[in-house]
């Protein structure tokens, strides 16, 4: 019996790849072509077609909103055969839906699965984050204090001086103080147009030089970047950010009292947790989507917390069969 539910676990990890794959083709055929809802409506489409197939009782906690925004892949829509294990499933179809209309460096497709109530449900709005890799005791960050000082305790625990610390951060008006800041601490900062779930990943990744990620983007994008960090290993925090009293109420709604939780890695994403990300566009985390000619290339990335393990997948499709 043991045996069956390893296999059936391990088939789940190739089948998120497939559910990635689908979703980034289907995207690419609209890159460059100026129209993110059609693109990110392509990815939808083909995602839930591919998760249709698993053989999941699968329930999205994370997702394009909720049920009156259907089409999309709303919070709370079964998908699946519902012959199969009772999970999670955190998604987003097309991250970087301008990065695909504008033909720009990073879009991905994105799925994570885990046991039936591993993920947190959190409603699409917005989320203070901050982020680390592995290998450092707990409490080297924290979301309440200034940026510099993140970075201060940071470089303490690395062992270097603050310049040696590089912070990743989203390019928008709201983060000019938090960018001053750093910089005021001696850390330079690579900033991002779109893409935060790479962004936190990247913490984990030495080659990227990034140590850190700082900054408010989708909570959608906090939960999956959390479940990656939950297979590589990392930090995360969040905090979810209430603008108005309706997305109050949709907070109440899927059960969340404590307005304001502040959420560590493990409160987002816990047991066992699979991801999976297929590049769309090329970026500094995957290779893109290629269709030209007979075939089609993508590259995708897999991983398991149960394992530990991380898979790369280069995969060359037929044309014909996809279309």
């Amino acid at each position: 019996m043991q045996t069956k539910s390893v296999s059936l676990e391990r088939t789940l990890t190739l089948e998120l790849a497939r559910v990635t794959e689908a979703a980034a083709i289907s995207a690419a055929r609209l890159i460059g072509r100026g129209d993110e809802k059609a693109a990110d409506q392509a990815a939808v489409d083909a995602m839930r077609r591919a998760l249709n197939t698993m053989d999941i009782d699968g329930t999205v906690v994370i997702g394009e909103g909720e049920r009156d925004e259907a089409p999309m892949l709303y919070i709370g829509e079964k998908v699946g055969t519902g012959n199969g294990p009772r999970v999670d499933i955190a998604l987003d179809p097309l991250e970087g839906t301008t990065l695909t209309a504008k033909a720009m460096p990073g879009a991905l497709a994105v799925v994570a699965i885990a046991e039936g109530g591993s993920l947190l449900h959190a409603p699409d709005i917005y989320m203070d984050k901050i982020a680390i890799g592995g290998g450092y005791p707990e409490g080297v960050i924290n979301l309440d204090a200034e940026p510099g000082d993140n970075i201060l305790s940071l470089a303490k625990a690395k062992g270097v001086k603050p310049q040696q610390i590089t912070a990743c951060i989203l390019d928008r008006p709201r983060h000019a103080d938090i960018i001053a800041k750093v910089r005021k601490a001696g850390a330079a900062v690579r900033l991002i147009t779109d893409g935060d779930i790479a962004g936190v990943i990247h913490t984990a990744e030495a080659s990227t030089g990034i140590d850190i990620y700082i900054g408010t983007g989708g909570a959608p994008e906090g939960v999956l970047a959390a479940a990656a960090l939950r297979c590589i290993g990392g930090q995360i925090q969040g905090r979810l950010i209430f603008r108005t009293d309706d997305e109050r109420e949709r907070a109440h709604r899927i059960g969340i009292t404590n307005l304001d939780r502040l959420y560590q890695r493990d409160d987002m994403a816990s047991g066992d947790v699979m991801f999976a990300a297929t590049g769309v566009t090329t970026g500094s985390m995957l290779q893109g989507i290629s269709l030209y000619g007979e075939f089609i290339t993508s590259e995708t990335v897999v991983m398991r917390s149960k394992t530990g393990t991380v898979r790369w997948i280069k995969a060359r499709h037929v044309r014909k069969s996809m279309e």
